[in-house]
């Protein structure tokens, strides 16, 4: 278990090393912020005063060794376009995407484990046909327009929900939070739906077919003949053998959840960190961008290991598998 957390852990850092240089000179080419920074007035003696305060005229892999040493004590610079520390900004902001991120993540995973055990024991059902039909939608049509579509519905038609922002929230010092407002709680419903309901069709697929292929097993059959209840065959032996190959695509939809944040905070202009990255686009703040990327890419990483450690815990078989490697060398 040691050594494939460290072989893991190593694995994490090269693709973050990775990812950081393709983000940094990635941006490269988006634009000079100078022309963005400095108005019409501008002269080449400013010009030069500001590339050397910013660091643009050091050379590309200084700059970016000084964004990985920064990075990774924690200071992802100066923003062009605010003048404040990026690391201040992204904080300023991480509430509103990680809450967000957390109900959407909360409503796939409970929505689509439980629709997809529902119709996988009721799979000839009226009702269990009508949730797989419901799904096409949330499998076939893009975050974008799902966002739209309930927009319109719940906040124009029925004008029951707000169609943007955050709500009231709540100062708890470094962290601001909405879940304990009305307007607040209100105002997450149609992003986190948005933003989960895709994941969340995934699941239940996923979830239905792992379950049907379990109850074919004979193991199960035979606890039929043993006379156990329905209950207790379903959610005992045949669940418990479905998660494990779930509990690997669960957690990489959580990574899309947090990346694909980005699209559902600019349909209903919530006021997170993928609205912020938009916002540097149009700027060419470098680095809020490349610290967007970066971060988003930390939260990857990290899923991805827990979820290796988790399969890794849960199924025998890679164990046995790593023993008999350890004994052959």
């Amino acid at each position: 278990m040691l050594a494939f957390t460290i072989r893991r852990g190593f694995q994490a850092i090269v693709v973050l090393a990775i990812v950081g240089l393709v983000a940094f000179s990635m941006f490269r080419f988006v634009g000079d912020p100078i022309d963005n920074m400095l108005g019409q007035e501008r002269t080449d003696a400013d010009i030069v005063r500001l590339r050397a305060q910013l660091g643009l005229d050091q050379p590309f892999p200084i700059q970016y060794l000084k964004f990985i040493q920064g990075a990774a004590q924690g200071n992802f610079g100066v923003s062009y376009r605010q003048g404040r520390p990026v690391a201040d900004i992204i904080a300023e902001r991480a509430p509103a995407t990680l809450e967000l991120a957390t109900v959407s993540v909360l409503f796939a995973i409970i929505g689509g484990i439980v629709f997809g055990i529902f119709t996988a024991i009721k799979r000839d059902g009226f009702i269990a046909n009508a949730i797989m039909t419901s799904s096409l939608i949330g499998v076939s049509l893009p975050t974008f327009l799902i966002g739209i579509l309930l927009i319109y519905l719940f906040s124009v038609e029925l004008n029951w929900l707000p169609s943007f922002g955050r709500g009231e929230v709540v100062d708890f010092g470094w962290w601001t939070s909405g879940f304990f407002t009305v307007s607040g709680l209100k105002a997450i419903i149609l992003p986190a739906i948005t933003l989960g309901l895709f994941q969340m069709t995934l699941i239940m697929r996923l979830v239905r077919s792992e379950m049907l292929e379990v109850l074919r097993q004979d193991y199960i059959r035979f606890a039929f003949a043993r006379g156990l209840s329905d209950r207790a065959i379903h959610f005992k032996h045949a669940l418990k053998n479905t998660l494990v190959p779930v509990i690997t695509v669960t957690g990489l939809q959580i990574g899309s959840i947090i990346a694909f944040a980005i699209i559902t905070e600019t349909v209903f202009q919530w006021p997170g960190v993928g609205l912020l990255f938009i916002n540097a686009i149009q700027f060419v703040d470098i680095p809020v961008m490349a610290s967007y990327l970066l971060l988003v890419s930390v939260m990857f990483v990290a899923i991805n290991l827990i979820v290796d450690l988790l399969y890794y815990a849960i199924d025998p078989r890679l164990r046995s598998d790593g023993a008999v490697k350890a004994g052959s060398q």
